[in-house]
């Protein structure tokens, strides 16, 4: 299927690993002009080289930290006009609720919500004006199902989801779109010592530990295993594309059937 996304520009945040560079390279693949985004130049040069050398086609990479707002101006400096806009950057921990700081709080909210608030008060004023243009917030089924030990987390991804309707509202009548989306639990870096900090035996195979998790944390889950990153990225994909205009202000999930409300 052609995406039809020759010609577009896609900033992708958080893109050097896991969900991000899933996305960055099925974008890249389907014709986009895609920037790396990430906060080392080790990491976005390796993202860059592994895109290419996989035959993606128009990648650049471009190092700044966008949760700080001299980082996203730099970023968006570097990049000039955007036609997609993937929020993807985000961090998440187990943490009891008791033991959730105040610093806790406003780092999650910095790096999970304000950073993608900061690029879509950007570059949604330029989409409205070209009548074009598309911003898809990476969010969690925690939005949803919220997890016991991961509150803060779950907080700031129910967070987006709002930022994401919002703006939807804002694009009345408009060819520019925001949606969000949900993974579930997604296989990527860190996630086997998040796992691993979880089990019962830490020193298990990981495949046991994987088992146990989806048993005991994730039950209602009816895929009972990690998603891969690339499967998150091909729903992205087809968001970002023309074809999905009539998509817009949606939430959707890609979580395994984890949430088990219709609604």
């Amino acid at each position: 299927m052609d995406l039809k996304l020759d010609g577009q520009t896609a900033l992708v945040t958080g893109s050097t690993a896991g969900i991000g560079f899933a996305i960055a390279h099925r974008l890249a693949t389907e014709g986009a002009s895609v920037v790396v985004s990430g906060r080392g130049q080790e990491k976005v040069d390796a993202a860059v080289a592994r895109i290419k050398d996989a035959g993606g086609g128009s990648v650049r990479g471009v190092v700044a930290d966008v949760t700080t707002a001299d980082g996203a101006d730099a970023l968006l400096s570097a990049v000039g006009q955007v036609d997609i806009l993937v929020n993807n950057l985000g961090i998440y921990e187990s943490k009891a609720f008791t033991d959730i700081t105040d610093a806790d709080w406003m780092r999650f909210f910095e790096v999970n919500v304000v950073s993608g608030a900061r690029l879509a008060r950007a570059v949604f004023p330029g989409m409205l004006e070209r009548d074009r243009g598309r911003i898809i917030f990476v969010s969690s089924e925690s939005a949803l199902s919220i997890p016991k030990d991961m509150i803060h987390y779950a907080v700031t991804k129910t967070a987006q989801l709002t930022i994401a309707r919002g703006l939807a509202e804002l694009t009345k009548g408009t060819k520019v779109t925001v949606n969000s989306v949900l993974p579930g639990p997604t296989r990527a870096d860190g996630i086997e010592s998040f796992l691993r900090g979880q089990a019962s035996d830490p020193d298990a195979p990981l495949a046991e530990i994987e088992a146990e998790f989806f048993a005991k944390s994730r039950a209602a889950s009816l895929l009972q295993r990690m998603i891969e990153p690339k499967e998150i990225a091909s729903l992205v994909a087809y968001l970002a594309s023309p074809l999905s205009a009539a998509t817009n202000g949606a939430a959707l999930r890609v979580e395994g059937g984890l949430v088990t409300t219709i609604a």
